[in-house]
Order: structure tokens, then sequence, then C-alpha cells
């Protein structure tokens, strides 16, 4: 199983942070930017207003899941930070917030062309 592309430090989150651009919406905020690199990268920010320690860990899994069955055009950083309301939120409206988002971003692969790996 081939492992996932996370963003593990300090540096590369501030660079996403100072030079990258923003996407909101009402329970997750995307921070994107380009790095020419042949993969994307992503990485979670779950503050501690958003709720105590079991409900930051569910969205992050949930955060982790969707990203995982998302078609994402290679060459990018992505920070997705959830709001206090995400924690009530359940997997089906986190899914058409970050899709939502990634769309306005124009990330998604979604022409005729892609093929979904999942549902090779």
């Amino acid at each position: 199983m081939r492992q996932p592309l996370t963003l593990t430090k300090k540096a590369d989150y501030f660079s996403v942070y100072q030079r990258g651009k923003v996407w909101r919406g009402a329970l997750i905020v995307v921070r994107t930017l380009p790095t020419g690199l042949g993969s994307t990268r992503y990485g979670l920010s779950v503050s501690k207003k958003v709720g105590n320690a079991v409900i930051r860990n569910r969205l992050k899994r949930l955060l982790r899941e969707i990203m995982r069955l998302q078609v994402i055009k290679p060459g990018w950083d992505i920070v997705f930070i959830a709001q206090p309301e995400a924690a009530g939120a359940d997997y089906h409206e986190l899914k058409n917030s970050v899709a939502r988002l990634l769309g306005q971003a124009q990330l998604l692969m979604n022409d005729d062309k892609t093929v979904n790996p999942r549902f090779d």
C-alpha cells in the first residue's frame, strides 16, 4: 500500500501559510501552494478550539479518509484547517465541504480522461 504524502515539517506548514492561497468554508479552511513536485502533499490542522482530543482525532481521521478518496492534481501543498463548527459535522458534510473547496481551488482532476484509482 502506498503511503500518503503528508506535510511533516513546521517550515512546510509555514510556507503554505505565508505564500499560499486561501479558500474558506463554514467547516474547513483550505490553504494551497503550488510546488512543482510530482506529487501532492497535504497536512491537517485541528486546534484545541475545535474540541477535546477525541473530537480532534475523529476529525483528523475523517479528513484523512476524505483525502485518500480524492483525485487531486499533482504538484501542490495543501493544508486543511478545521473550524470549530466542524466538530458537529458528519462525514458527508465534511466530504462535501472539502470537495467544494478543492473544486474552487481547481485542484480536482475531474476530466473524462482521469481514472479514479479506487475503482480500478
